[in-house]
């Protein structure tokens, strides 16, 4: 068994992948000659320099983070002086971990925990002064309504009980808080309107959602309207015409989300602004200064706009035209819709970040999203469709190692975590870092992903174990009957529910994958569901109703969980977890490899202490990926 432990790295190691990199480097070089080439790990997953650009409500000023002292701070340049840009923030010790603009002048920013401790503080763009706008406090925060308005702005605390978030307005004149509302116990969101006021609340008693509704904060709230979980409104914004107008994605009475404008005095929705017939409206651009709607998209096999105004549309056609070819989303803009933060990408291509003056037609590049891949020839990602052994549809993609040229090719299948999310098109760090070492990436869009309806999400209900896993070997197998790939070496990877799909597979089909690799996935579901956060306590009898409840239905879960049938895993496996993952305990994960380390199955383990689901230290990450890519070349070519 080859195990690494956070706290006791082998040093020898390092300096061999040092040296080894060293030497490496020396012919994989960089991608300015637009050939396939090994492309170094840390190409891929490193964290670009320059990230999460914002612009001033006037959009005279744009700010982003960037290293400083090896910690994220916050730096500001004006548009038509790229490359002056101040650093507004010196912390060296903590990085920041979020901010926006609260003003002109002012940017609001917490930093990274210290012993779970958080702080909001406030910063002066021009003077460099910072204030202490709220006192370290071991508690959770989400923001309401990232906007200073008469010097304050909406958080939510888990302040008094960690299961559930009041509502603070945090003064930014006075550095002080005020509750706002006081959470009875099945608020699970809060939603403010164009003035800042809180006046919408969704809440849940696991399986049935309410929404509740004031005409200001001086009412009461009082409910509008109930459905199932099964059904989805999600709120978006107030509407600007109506104060009492709320734009949702709604499903209500249809099997798609679709975009709607709802009345909070009746309930009662007053029309459908667009729907599409085969897949969900998932999102959708709105303005929270003016209270409208600019678009509505949806995920068919490619993102897609609807658009709403003529202006937007112009406005994306016009930057459409300056960057040909590439798919262009809107990330920031100023108040007047003059001046934005837009970014590009392909599925071969990580793109750029710009800013965009309509006035002046200026397009100005900011950041290379992935400097190291800029000119690098990646594979392209194609959508894909084949039918289940029960006749459903399922779609997915399928990414081809550039120089696979018609050769059968090993092939990773690459199940998405949730399983309430779905695959989309786009660059994918993964998917690319995998196909330029020669493997195939397959993804499925199985049974209970979103996106495409109410009755295909929740016919993955209580099918963990079952069909879905059906649906990811059913594609498998048509992969193979395609011709494409070589069918006795197919390894199987994911994260999340993805890493549960990686054990299940072991497990399962052992005769059909070469090799499984889990990176948090759950190996028990009994723990899974146990072991719930507080502040996630609400969702229980819905996660019992998506996945099993383990009191009456203990057979079920049982027979998905991955641990207890570990004696049927016939290949090697890999397996990463961070020791404070509070959904997959160490002791467990521990016992569920000494078993396979009993019975002689090859397997790496890398276990980092001080990491939680997911590896946010970039040596962590990068030794993670670089290990995940030997463990693949080794039982897969």
């Amino acid at each position: 068994m080859e195990e690494w432990r956070g706290k006791s790295v082998n040093m020898v190691r390092h300096i061999v992948f040092w040296l080894l990199g060293m030497t490496f480097t020396a012919f994989l070089g960089g991608c300015d000659d637009h050939k396939a080439r090994i492309i170094p790990v840390e190409d891929f997953f490193s964290e670009p320099e320059k990230t999460n650009f914002k612009i001033s409500p006037n959009g005279k000023y744009i700010a982003y983070l960037n290293n400083y002292g090896g910690q994220k701070n916050i730096y500001v340049l004006e548009p038509d002086k790229v490359g002056q840009e101040q650093r507004i923030t010196s912390e060296t010790e903590l990085g920041i971990q979020s901010y926006f603009w609260g003003n002109d002048n002012e940017l609001i920013f917490t930093k990274d925990k210290k012993n779970d401790s958080l702080q909001v503080f406030a910063v002066n763009r021009a003077t460099l002064a910072v204030r202490h706008l709220m006192p370290a406090s071991s508690v959770k925060l989400r923001w309401i309504s990232p906007k200073v308005i008469d010097n304050g702005f909406l958080i939510s605390l888990n302040e008094r009980d960690s299961s559930v978030f009041d509502v603070y307005r945090l003064h930014t004149d006075a550095c002080k808080k005020e509750l706002v509302a006081r959470n009875p116990g099945n608020i699970i969101k809060w939603f403010a309107d164009l003035d800042g006021q809180l006046r919408l609340a969704l809440a849940s008693d696991s399986v049935k959602e309410t929404m509740l509704y004031r005409a200001s904060e001086k009412d009461a709230f009082r409910p509008v309207m109930s459905n199932s979980f099964r059904n989805s409104i999600m709120p978006i914004g107030f509407s600007g015409e109506n104060k009492n107008h709320v734009f949702a994605l709604s499903n209500i009475n249809r099997d798609k989300l679709a975009l709607v404008e709802i009345d909070m005095e009746t309930g009662e929705e007053v029309r459908i602004i667009y729907s599409h017939p085969d897949v969900d409206v998932d999102n959708g651009g709105y303005s929270s200064d003016r209270g409208e709607m600019s678009y509505a998209t949806y995920a068919t096999w490619k993102q897609q706009r609807h658009f709403l105004n003529k202006q937007t549309e112009e406005v994306y056609q016009a930057i459409s035209q300056k960057l040909d070819g590439y798919e262009v989303s809107i990330l920031d803009r100023d108040t007047a819709r003059t001046r934005f933060i837009l970014r590009s990408y392909t599925d071969k291509d990580p793109g750029a970040t710009y800013y965009y003056d309509i006035t002046e037609d200026a397009l100005i590049k900011l950041a290379d999203n992935s400097p190291a891949l800029k000119d690098c020839l990646l594979a392209e990602m194609k959508p894909i469709t084949y039918r289940a052994r029960d006749g459903r549809q399922i779609q997915g993609y399928l990414t081809m190692p550039v120089k696979a040229k018609g050769k059968k090719t090993p092939v990773i299948v690459y199940p998405h975590n949730g399983p309430s999310d779905r695959n989309r098109w786009g660059f994918n760090p993964e998917v690319q870092f995998f196909a330029n070492r020669g493997f195939a990436v397959f993804q499925v869009n199985y049974r209970g992903s979103t996106g495409y309806g109410k009755e295909f999400w929740s016919s993955g209900f209580k099918e963990w174990g079952g069909k879905i896993q059906d649906d990811i070997t059913d594609g498998v197998r048509w992969l193979i009957d395609e011709g494409v790939v070589d069918s006795s070496r197919i390894g199987i990877y994911g994260a999340g529910f993805g890493g549960y799909s990686a054990l299940h597979g072991a497990c399962f089909n052992s005769d059909l994958y070469a090799c499984a690799a889990s990176y948090s996935g759950f190996a028990n579901l009994f723990t899974y569901l146990k072991e719930v956060p507080p502040h996630l306590k609400p969702y229980l009898q819905m996660y019992y109703e998506i996945i099993g409840n383990p009191e009456s239905e203990p057979d079920l879960i049982k027979a998905m969980s991955p641990v207890f049938h570990s004696d049927n895993i016939e290949i090697p496996v890999f397996i990463a977890q961070g020791g404070k993952d509070s959904w997959s305990t160490v002791n467990e994960t521990n016992q569920f490899v000494q078993k396979l380390k009993k019975r002689k199955i090859p397997i790496t383990y890398i276990l980092r202490e001080e990491e939680g689901r997911y590896f946010r230290n970039e040596e962590n990450r990068i030794l993670f990926y670089r290990e995940l890519g030997a463990f693949f070349d080794k039982y897969l070519k």
